[in-house]
């Protein structure tokens, strides 16, 4: 249910805002989009993992709460970030 460890690269690299960015909001974003995304579809199988369904919200408040530190630091970074991972419609 966790992501490998080619793909955490890839997403840092993909969204690193430098050369030895690992741990800015947009990376930290961004892998939990795609473990949140990986549980998503875990659940489509096992409705009942209970114990799962908390790390996931768990990891949706996260989220949320790095957006929202984000949005309030720099709002165009935000705005870049969440069209970037398609979260908001």
């Amino acid at each position: 249910m966790s992501i490998t460890a080619e793909r955490k690269a890839e997403l840092i690299k993909e969204h690193q805002r430098d050369e030895k960015d690992t741990g800015s909001p947009e990376v930290q974003v961004a892998i939990l989009t795609s473990r949140i995304q990986t549980l998503t579809e875990h659940f489509k199988g096992h409705a009942k993992d209970n114990h799962s369904r908390r790390g996931l919200l768990m990891m949706v408040n996260k989220r949320r709460s790095l957006l929202a530190y984000l949005k309030k630091e720099d709002a165009q970074r935000y705005t870049d970030l969440i069209g970037k991972l398609g979260l908001r419609k």
